[in-house]
């Protein structure tokens, strides 16, 4: 029986076609994509295993230590690759020798790849190999490897081998777009880099240094956010909050974050929560677990910023050492529990960068007396050029005016507040408990000596006196029977004449004693009429809302009578902390004998000054109303320099001292200040 071949479908070879140009075709758009390599060489693989109809495929990329990866694979395990470790040798040789031809290979199954190394490299696999290598200009970055099965014609399998060529070429220009991009974000990063560590070395204010690193280092890690703690004793206070120029530090999460930073700093290891803090310590576990409960981040980086201690060239045996912690580095990303590669590198370039540049700050504001020597140092810019004669104008000035403030000589007077009163007054007392019941006077009266001012009303002294006064008609009674009896003396006998006697002189005896009793009860009587003991104005207001139908108390005072023509004085409540000033002036007009002037101006007058002179300083201090310790100060004036002088009148004395130094006149209570509270402690 004849064989029979039956024509090839046109039809169908024309559908093949279609469908492999349609996969290189999105093969070329995926290497216009802005893809990773392992995203584009999953997608890649599939579509070049599927345009050839293989049975698979992988991609093997060269990593830093330029030994080859498998990068992606499909269906490998078919291979049995993976059984053999003498296979597994066998076929990584064969991938080598690939990579060192720029054309692809061909190699059947279980063939070696010829030439002196055929025993070395080889397909120890069932299929047909078809490798090519992926390289760009620049360098050689792997090799692309299909699984194919081995009954197809020699024309055929060199067909493979041309499309995968081509395959690897339109790759080429990914990786090469791929390069582009990575440098261009390279330099970008590069670029921020160096703006980030000139900007942060460009301070050395703590303060500064802080902020700069917050807002530069959030730009260059990509975060949410920032922020920097320093170290103070054994405790991280929030310094900079990227984004914040100014934050209120006693937020629970500024409060909450410092303490988190407290911890991590304790403890000198770095902590990166991305929701596990199952190998944290149980302190740094309560306390990040508290802020993430109150700022809802999602990822927080703490970070101690310690700075390496430099090499001793002396000592061979030394090495590189970690200073104490200066503060801590906080980033945190609030929506994104993601931690990409990237990012951790750029914090730890952030990180190496700020520990140096917050130890220099906080190093150089630590310096003894470093604002002095900071002062110093800009005095410099005062004698160069055409500052020189500002400065020296400036100086003259300067020293014309101390000059003048030491040498110059003024009127020293120390200031008080006083009320002005009449020399001769009286205040009025009760001399006896009771209740008032009239104020025959009015308000400003003008009174005679013993003239009626109060009347009390006291029941108690009233009924005495009523009992007293009964006593005594009871008393004289009884002595008045005792008389005319013993006036018979001729019908009494003798016994009885002598008890009427000694009854009548008991009587006598009990009579006197009624007669006092009855004249204190009189007294206090007539002590229930409160009268004026002097002469004079009753300066006391408002006496009858205040005093009738009012109760009183023994002692109590009710009103005071001034005798206003005759002489005045002011009373001044001097502090006791300025009468260093008056005792030294009085010794020295005592000494003189002449009396230490006063200048004095009234409240209701305040541009009228008027003169008096000092008459008596009280040897005692008394707390006076809020002005504290003051001593007494009774200063003699004329009364006809005032109009119409009204008692308690408010006035402002200044007391004469003698001569001072203008600058002292006007400083000497800041003086005064600086001697007690800054020099007396030293």
């Amino acid at each position: 029986m004849s064989s029979y071949e039956q024509p090839p479908d046109n039809r169908l070879i024309e559908q093949t076609r279609a469908q492999i140009q349609a996969l290189v075709n999105e093969i070329a758009q995926l290497t216009k994509q802005n893809l990773t390599p392992a995203e584009f060489y999953t997608e890649f693989l599939a579509r070049v295993v599927s345009a050839l109809a293989a049975v698979g495929g992988a991609v093997w990329t060269l990593n830093d230590d330029g030994q080859l990866a498998l990068q992606y694979q499909i269906n490998l395990q078919q291979t049995a690759l993976r059984e053999d470790e003498e296979a597994q040798a066998k076929h990584g040789r064969l991938l080598y020798k690939v990579m060192a031809s720029s054309e692809g290979l061909l190699a059947p199954p279980h063939s070696s790849a010829g030439g002196e190394e055929a025993e070395e490299a080889a397909n120890p696999t069932d299929f047909l190999l078809i490798l090519g290598s992926l390289r760009t200009d620049l360098e050689l970055v792997g090799v692309l490897e299909v699984f194919q099965r081995s009954d197809a014609p020699p024309a055929v399998q060199q067909g493979y081998l041309r499309f995968l060529l081509q395959m690897c070429e339109l790759a080429a220009d990914f990786l090469k777009s791929h390069q582009l991009r990575h440098f261009s974000d390279r330099q970008v990063l590069w670029s921020r880099l160096e703006d980030f560590t000139r900007t942060v070395h460009g301070s050395l204010e703590p303060g500064a240094t802080a902020y700069t690193i917050a807002n530069e280092g959030r730009r260059l890690v990509e975060c949410d956010r920032v922020s920097v703690a320093i170290r103070k004793g054994n405790k991280c206070v929030i310094e900079a909050v990227s984004g914040q120029d100014v934050f209120d530090k006693r937020s629970n999460t500024i409060r909450l974050l410092g303490r988190l930073a407290s911890a991590v700093v304790a403890t000198g290891d770095p902590i990166w929560y991305t929701g596990d803090t199952q190998d944290m310590a149980p302190q740094v576990e309560e306390a990040i677990q508290e802020y993430v409960d109150e700022s809802h981040s999602k990822t927080v980086a703490v970070l101690p910023l310690q700075r390496p201690r430099l090499e001793d060239p002396d000592d061979p045996d030394s090495h590189e050492e970690l200073e104490e912690p200066v503060g801590a580095l906080i980033v945190e990303q609030i929506e994104d529990r993601r931690l990409p590669p990237a990012m951790a590198q750029r914090v730890d370039v952030v990180c190496r960068h700020s520990a140096t540049a917050l130890a220099n700050a906080m190093e150089h504001q630590n310096l003894f007396l470093m604002p002095v020597w900071r002062l110093l140092g800009k005095s410099r810019l005062l004698v160069r050029g055409r500052t020189l004669p500002k400065t020296v104008g400036i100086t003259a000035a300067v020293l014309l005016v101390l000059a003048w403030l030491i040498f110059w000589q003024a009127d020293f007077e120390v200031q008080s507040k006083g009320t002005l009163e009449p020399v001769v007054r009286r205040d009025v007392f009760s001399q006896i408990d009771g209740i008032v019941t009239d104020v025959p006077i009015a308000d400003g009266a003008v009174v005679d000596k013993d003239q009626l001012l109060v009347q009390l009303r006291n029941t108690e002294a009233e009924i005495a006196l009523s009992q007293v006064e009964g006593q005594i008609i009871t008393c004289r009674e009884h002595i008045m029977s005792l008389q005319r009896t013993l006036l018979n003396e001729g019908t009494l006998p003798v016994g009885d004449r002598a008890r009427y006697s000694g009854e009548l002189a008991e009587e006598k005896g009990k009579m006197l004693n009624l007669e006092a009793q009855r004249t204190l009860c009189q007294k206090k009587i007539q002590d229930l009429e409160v009268r004026s003991p002097i002469r004079g104005m009753v300066v006391t207001w408002d006496l009858h809302n205040r005093l009738v139908n009012k109760p009183v108390q023994r002692g109590q005072t009710l009103l005071r009578v001034a005798d206003i023509d005759r002489a005045w004085q002011l009373e001044l409540h001097m502090p006791d902390d300025r009468m260093g000033f008056i005792a030294a002036a009085c010794e020295k007009a005592k000494a003189e004998n002449k009396d230490v002037p006063v200048t004095y101006i009234m409240a209701t007058d305040p541009g009228a000054k008027h003169k008096g002179t000092v008459s008596e300083v009280y040897q005692s201090a008394e707390v006076h109303g809020e002005e504290g310790n003051t001593v007494l100060i009774k200063v003699a004036i004329d009364k006809n320099d005032l109009s119409n002088p009204r008692p308690g009148a408010t006035v402002t004395a200044k007391i004469y001292c003698g001569r001072r130094s203008i600058g002292y006149v006007w400083f000497h209570d800041l003086i005064a200040f600086v001697q007690s509270r800054i020099l007396f402690r030293l």
